[in-house]
């Protein structure tokens, strides 16, 4: 390279400076995937469901599942898509109905570098922060042949914000791009994503202590669960007149589904069964919302449009029915099943219902109900019946390795399959670094220093020799949250671990990682987040809280949950299209992906070499383990000449970030730091640095970012820091993406540096 543009590059950057069901057995139920799954398991029934995306007008895969569920009660499906048993004949006509689809997003454009422009089904009726998030979140696309693929919902870096103005607001759609990893709307096509392909939010079902369960849309499905449940026990001789159990399409998009079943089905008396929903602001107190408040463990709730009403008709009779049988039902309010619509509505049925339970963080991918409550429902539905039918009961019920270690050179992607689902919160690396020791090869000897750092020597070389003495770092820690005190509510009060963005993990399920093992939970979101003026805290977050299900310290112990538990968001490593991916912790998994990579590559102890690798802690709260390491090395003498820091550059190859810096494309090559937050690295080493890449025949790139890394603790010590990266999209979020290229090239370029430099 010039050296005098290179010269001109520095001096155009110098001035920029710088988270037990109460039914028993069912808390433990297999997984949804498992084809053994015992028919009457509503909890494993409703996991199945929350993880099947439905959005309003794309229900066809969530319809097959319940049609092969109740396949014995011979489904009929009409051309809308809903799904209609019915059983016996005569008076009385009774229909039990319940809505399958949730809100989402379709593809609206696909813009000429791959990415996705969107519009949300529906356009209204959800709460002001719905759009937000989504931001920085995995998500499913739905193919043209009915698959679902990856991919992440583009957001605002981190480390690129100080100082910006005019930050585009992620609750705007204008700001909303979905990422699947593709560079051209050609390569989008060819996976089979077009425009109107469905949009959901990736979601598992977590089941919370004491009885709970959350899941994004739960409230959309444990009706589906109740009434399938209910068929696969009811014994059809013990019918009087006609019973109809519709499971119901696009309720979100003007209750169409329900509209069509009640202009067919014309029953003399109905029971809807679904979620309460939110009305609108008290005529003359715009700041008062009319919305549900019962909180989950309410029992049966009956929808009421007015507040203070007394049930009647069919819900007195409901309600009468539930006290007899020492079941817990309140009323609650909700606003109309039938939204208002162009056309008259259809006439409701002279006795009707709507029975529903509580949900906390209603429409938010946290929601949760209580377990209790759904099984108080079932029975009830059962009880309606009149028949005394019986309660169903729960179901009970790459690389070769040798004693845990890999004896096989896996790949980069093989290496981050495995560090991505390990979680290691600042201060709790533990499992991580059990995990990079089974990565790397058994004649690599470690040590482990008092501060959790994890150190191989590579090679000491002798004293005559003039060869320079280096240290390459990669930290394993990742952002989170750690329990400082538990409420008298059982609620979880917890403090950052390093800089997260709360928008990105409050309203998201959680887990609390404990001595007893890893326990569910959602982040709640701060007061006020369902008011139409709701902006999110920018100063510090004081009272961040996490609910694991308990409503008293003393469940919270029950559940062996402790002050100073770590508390991450669930991650996994998703494969986009192409050589991209997805997963959470990319910062700093990669750099220790391509250290693990290095190491297998140089194929023992170097010779003549003085090289350590080092595997740091804390890095997120402050360069806690580089900081340990620096300090000893230089007490005893042995301060590196050359550090290289491995840490991600926060890239903006986004369609939401700014260009002005931090501009390093995924897919082209690792990426030298030669300005961040914490370091400048000299011109002539970022020039030398580039030269051995384009000897290795290496793909490199380099830039200024934000952030620091883990080489400015040595550099006090005399130490010179070069730090090296790879451009990530998305940083310190669940979104985060890289191309596995530049893995490749990273670990490549370190291997060389080890050798050589």
């Amino acid at each position: 390279m010039n050296r005098s543009l290179l010269a001109a590059f520095y001096l155009a950057l110098f001035i920029f400076s710088s988270l037990a069901i109460s039914t028993p057995v069912a808390a433990q139920a297999p997984e949804s995937s498992d084809p053994t799954i015992a028919r009457g398991n509503i909890a494993a029934e409703l996991k199945e469901f929350v993880e099947t995306p439905g959005i309003s007008g794309y229900e066809n895969e969530l319809a097959g599942k319940i049609r092969s569920e109740i396949s014995a009660r011979n489904p009929k499906t009409d051309n809308l898509g809903d799904i209609i048993v019915t059983i016996g004949t005569g008076a009385p006509n009774r229909l039990i109905v319940t809505p399958i689809d949730e809100p989402g997003f379709v593809v609206s454009e696909i813009t000429d570098d791959g990415y996705l422009r969107v519009q949300r089904l529906p356009q209204g009726g959800l709460p002001p922060i719905f759009n937000e998030l989504y931001s920085a979140q995995p998500v499913k696309v739905g193919t043209t042949t009915g698959k679902w693929i990856d991919g992440v919902v583009a957001g605002l870096s981190v480390h690129l914000q100080g100082g910006r103005a005019n930050t585009p607001k992620s609750s705007d759609l204008e700001n909303m791009y979905i990422d699947i990893g593709a560079s051209s709307a050609t390569q989008v096509r060819k996976a089979g994503v077009d425009v109107l392909s469905p949009i959901s939010i990736n979601r598992a079902a977590s089941s919370l202590g004491y009885g709970k369960m959350a899941g994004a849309s739960i409230g959309d499905r444990f009706g589906a669960a109740a009434l399938v449940d209910l068929l696969v026990g009811l014994d059809p001789s013990k019918v009087k007149g006609t019973l109809t159990i519709a499971f119901v399409v696009q309720q979100w998009a003007g209750a169409r589904g329900l509209q069509r079943i009640l202009s067919t089905t014309k029953p003399d008396e109905m029971i809807y069964v679904g979620r309460l929903f939110p009305g609108g602001p008290v005529a003359g107190m715009e700041s008062v919302h009319r919305a549900p408040r019962r909180e989950p463990g309410s029992g049966v709730l009956i929808g009421m449009e007015e507040t203070n009403g007394t049930p009647a008709g069919l819900s007195a009779d409901l309600k009468q029915l539930a006290d007899s049988n020492k079941l817990g039902i309140n009323s609650d309010f909700s606003a109309s099943l039938l939204p208002r619509s162009y056309l008259p509505a259809p006439t409701m049925p002279a006795k009707w219902a709507h029975l529903g339970i509580a949900t906390d963080w209603s429409d938010t991918p946290a929601e949760l109900i209580d377990m209790s409550d759904l099984t108080s429902l079932e029975n009830l539905l059962q009880l309606y019946l009149q028949e005394g039918l019986e309660v169903p009961t729960e179901a009970a019920g790459g690389s070769a390795t040798r004693d845990g270690m890999v004896i096989n050179h896996p790949s980069n992607i093989e290496i981050l399959r495995v560090l991505i689902p390990s979680y290691g919160v600042s201060n709790h690396e533990g499992p991580v670094r059990e995990d990079v020791k089974k990565l790397l090869p058994t004649w690599a000897k470690l040590d482990t220093d008092e501060a959790g750092n994890l150190i191989l020597q590579l090679g000491t070389a002798p004293a005559e020799n003039k060869s320079p003495r280096i240290l390459v770092v990669a930290h394993m820690d990742e952002i989170g949250f750690e329990v400082k005190s538990i409420s008298k509510d059982g609620r979880l009060e917890v403090v950052w671990r390093g800089g997260g963005e709360l928008s990105f993990f409050a309203g998201h399920p959680a887990l609390v990682h404990s001595a007893g093992g890893d326990k569910d939970a959602i982040v709640e979101l701060p007061n006020g987040w369902d008011e139409p003026k709701f902006e999110w805290p920018r100063g510090p977050e004081n009272a961040i809280r996490v609910d694991v299900g308990a409503r008293s310290p003393e469940d919270v112990a029950k559940l062996n949950i402790k002050v100073g538990d770590s508390i991450t968001i669930p991650k996994a490593y998703r494969p986009l299209l192409g050589n991209r991916a997805n997963g959470r912790a990319f910062d700093d998994r990669v750099g220790d992906a391509a250290l693990i990579s290095a190491v297998w590559a140089l194929g023992g102890p170097l010779k003549a070499r003085d090289v350590t690798f080092v595997w740091s802690t804390g890095e997120e709260e402050g360069l806690v383990g580089a900081a340990a390491v620096a300090k000893r090395l230089a007490a005893e003498g042995n301060v590196p000449d050359y550090v290289f820091a491995v840490d991600t550059f926060v890239s903006s190859d986004s369609p939401i970030e700014s260009k002005r810096y931090a501009d390093a494309e995924i897919g082209k090559g690792f990426v030298i730091r030669a300005v961040d937050s914490s370091n400048i690295i000299p011109p002539d080493l970022v020039e030398k640095v580039i030269k051995l890449a384009r000897a290795n025949q290496i793909p490199v790139q380099f830039g200024v970012t934000g952030g620091g890394n883990d080489g400015s603790a040595f550099v006090r010590y005399g130490s010179v820091d070069i730090a090296l990266g790879w451009p990530l999209r998305y940083s310190h979020s669940p979104a985060e993406v890289i191309d596995t290229r530049d893995v490749d090239s990273l670990a490549r370029i370190i291997t060389a540096i080890a050798k050589t430099w």
